[in-house]
């Protein structure tokens, strides 16, 4: 039962994500706790993990929870459910490629996805961020550490750009993460 509940809650991430790894984070959160495979904090801690492994966040995921609820084979049955649908999806494409992307209606669905997936992208970053700067136990207090962790990072990065007139490499941002992060907790 738990093979058949993992291939089909991965195969809904896989089928239903559009727009990379940061896109798909609100619709596995919603499977995963729907299935109470993990509790929202192990989520969050789950996804920082992911981001830092090499590879795909959803794959990471997913052979994360795989193997913590049913083993070897359970990471293995997770992992082909939510590659699954982009290995169809990409087949298909590759078959269709040369007439579809020349049609109107298929540009002006793929132009409309875009702002969809900036916005999706910005509130899964909006609620981590709040997540983790706003801790609720005997009312509301603030994590002063997380705040200035993430201004930190947003002035380096906007002062890259600034200064260098490029942007600072995802990689680096990760490891001055990591740096402080290990600093300050």
């Amino acid at each position: 039962m738990i093979y058949w509940e993992l291939f089909l809650g991965f195969f809904e991430v896989g089928c239903f994500s559009f727009g990379g790894a940061y896109s798909s984070i609100p619709l596995i959160r919603d499977v995963v706790l729907a299935y109470g495979w993990l509790n929202d904090d192990m989520i969050t801690y789950m996804i920082a993990v992911s981001e830092s492994t090499p590879g795909p966040i959803m794959v990471n995921l997913a052979t994360y929870v795989g193997s913590n609820q049913a083993g070897l084979i359970g990471a293995a049955i997770a992992t082909f459910a939510v590659v699954l649908p982009a290995f169809i999806i990409i087949l298909l494409i590759t078959a269709l490629l040369k007439t579809a992307l020349e049609n109107k209606y298929i540009q002006s669905v793929l132009n409309g996805l875009i702002p969809c997936i900036i916005g999706i992208i910005l509130a899964t970053a909006c609620y981590m961020i709040i997540n983790n700067v706003v801790t609720i136990t005997t009312g509301i207090t603030f994590n002063i550490q997380a705040i200035i962790i993430s201004a930190i990072l947003i002035s380096i990065s906007f002062g890259s750009r600034t200064l260098r007139k490029k942007s600072i490499s995802p990689i680096f941002l990760i490891i001055i993460s990591a740096f402080l992060g290990i600093m300050v907790f």
